[in-house]
Formats: structure tokens, C-alpha cells, sequence
């Protein structure tokens, strides 16, 4: 039995495995990719692995073939997009289970290439249950990559869109909140604006919940957070904002000489508040502390 926390067992791994010196491997394990930068290349390569998993992410009696293929590539796009990169190509080891049809398999993939990025190859075998397992690897100008650890004391905190949508549409199963639980959509030109026009000084995707995802990212900047509630999908409640994951919205920091537009692309761009020295990955809410209480795949219900 699995007694800690996902976050207490990744940065229980990231302490273990050390980057090499001298080496072309920039970025390890605790962001949303993994930095490499070829000797001489004018790029550095983003690589990020997400799972998909029947029971977990989706239902065979609620998602379609086409809705799961989507959603398993989608998580991938979110983590390129949190970085300010570009997605180059995909791979996936898919594990069938004994109820998948040809007709199934088949919608399944149309869904996920609906992202319209190269599926270059991966692994087909059977098991109890579907899983997915994706890779994506992606491209950002060398040196430029958007990273939780940038953010410094009173840099402005910023989400876009509106949160608890993926939560309410689980918990109602109807409306345009179950159809972005289905089909979320990775941020991927928010993410470059970020980068190149208001080069944001940190950032992540709300996957987890933004207590959970905030706290990560104040604590891999050696700050404190205080914000206020933040913007609500119409029908939520505000735990489902602060606590439902699988939003897919950036979360950022940016200067506070840089004006933020209100809106990019039709995608409200909000202050929640700011990053203040203090203690690492603490969070509060109105002056009061806020839990990190997002999705974690240890903890026990």
C-alpha cells in the first residue's frame, strides 16, 4: 500500500536521480516537461508522458472511442502548451482490454490525430482495462522555456478561462461543462503568447486543481502565494474552481510592468493574485491558508 502523496514521491525520485554535468539534459523531473538541448541547435526539446486510464479519465459508458483518443493526447498538448512550446510528434503504448472492438480501436485513433500532430510509433498490448500511455515531444526557442521556478516576489498570479468546468461536468454528466470534461482544449497559442509577447515568469496547466498546481508552483519558485477566488465556470461550485482538476487552463506569473490583456483570443486572461516571500508553497486564500486539495492519485478517499 502506497502511503504518500504523489508530490511526496516524485520529489522522493527527483532527489534520486540527478542530472548528469555537463550535460545536454536541462530540465528533470518536477516541471511539465523535460528540457534537452542539442549541442548547437537553435531549439531546446520538450518531452512529457501522461497516462490515460479506463475507470480513472474516462468511462467506456460515458466517452466515446473519439472522446478518450482525443483526451489522451490532449493531457500531452496541456504540459507542451504550459511550457511555451510547439508540438512536433506523439507516441503511444496502448494497452487494449477484452471488451475493445476493431470499430472502438479504430474511432479511438481518429480521435486522438484529430490534434493533427504526427503519431510516430509506440506499443500495442492487452490487459484488463484500457491504458494509455502518451509521449509528446515538442519544441521552444533555446533558453526560453516557460518553467514553475521563474516566478519572484510581487509578480501578479494569473489563470485563464474559467475553473471547475471538468468538475461539474463529471459530477452532472450534461452540458458544455461534460462536453470539456471530454474534450479539453490544451492552451497551446495562449502558451507561445505567454512566452513571446508577455514572457511570463513562470507557468503551469491546471491539471490537478489550482490549490494543488499553485502550491507547486510557489513552492518550485521559493515563494508564497495570496489570491483571491478565481474566476468560476458558470454552474460550479467554488471548491470544483479551486479543487477540480482537469481544467487545462495556464496558470502564470508575469512582471508587474507587463500589461496583461484581459483576454486572449477570446480567453479571459485573470489576476488572482500575487507571489510574496514566505514559506515555500504556501498558499492563502483571502488571508486565510488553502490546502493544496487537487486530485492526487495516492491519497485516500
Amino acid at each position: 500500500m502506497v502511503k504518500h502523496s504523489e508530490p511526496a514521491w516524485v520529489e522522493a525520485l527527483r532527489r534520486k536521480v540527478r542530472l548528469p554535468r555537463r550535460s545536454e539534459l536541462i530540465l528533470g523531473i518536477g516541471d511539465d516537461c523535460a528540457i534537452f538541448r542539442p549541442r548547437g541547435a537553435s531549439d531546446d526539446l520538450l518531452f512529457t508522458t501522461d497516462m490515460l486510464l479506463e475507470g480513472v479519465h474516462f468511462e467506456r459508458r460515458t466517452h466515446t472511442a473519439a472522446d478518450a483518443g482525443w483526451k489522451a493526447l490532449a493531457r500531452g498538448l496541456s504540459d507542451i502548451a504550459a511550457m511555451g512550446g510547439s508540438p512536433a510528434f506523439c507516441l503511444l503504448s496502448l494497452a487494449i482490454a477484452p471488451w475493445v472492438t476493431a470499430r472502438w480501436l479504430d474511432a479511438f485513433y481518429r480521435g486522438l490525430l484529430a490534434h493533427r500532430v504526427p503519431l510516430l510509433g509506440g506499443d500495442l498490448a492487452r490487459a484488463g482495462r484500457v491504458m494509455a500511455d502518451i509521449v509528446v515531444a515538442g519544441c521552444v526557442p533555446r533558453g526560453e522555456a516557460l518553467r514553475r521556478d521563474g516566478a519572484r516576489h510581487g509578480d501578479p498570479v494569473y489563470v485563464s478561462g474559467a475553473l471547475g468546468a471538468s468538475a461539474l461536468g463529471l459530477a452532472t454528466r450534461r452540458g458544455r461543462a461534460w462536453k470539456l470534461h471530454k474534450r479539453p482544449q490544451p492552451r497551446l497559442a495562449l502558451g507561445r503568447f505567454l512566452r513571446e509577447t508577455l514572457h511570463a515568469t513562470a507557468a503551469l496547466d491546471l491539471s490537478d486543481g489550482l490549490s494543488l498546481d499553485l502550491h507547486r508552483l510557489a513552492a518550485a519558485s521559493g515563494l508564497r502565494a495570496d489570491i483571491a477566488l478565481p474566476p468560476v465556470f458558470p454552474g460550479a461550485t467554488p471548491d470544483q474552481a479551486l479543487h477540480g482538476g482537469e481544467d487545462y487552463e495556464l496558470l502564470f506569473t508575469a512582471s508587474p510592468n507587463v500589461r496583461v490583456p484581459r483576454s486572449f483570443r477570446g480567453i479571459a486572461l485573470t489576476r488572482i493574485g500575487t507571489m510574496r516571500r514566505g514559506t515555500p508553497g504556501a498558499v492563502t486564500l483571502d488571508g486565510r491558508s488553502l490546502p493544496p486539495l487537487g486530485y492526487d492519485h495516492f491519497r485516500k478517499s
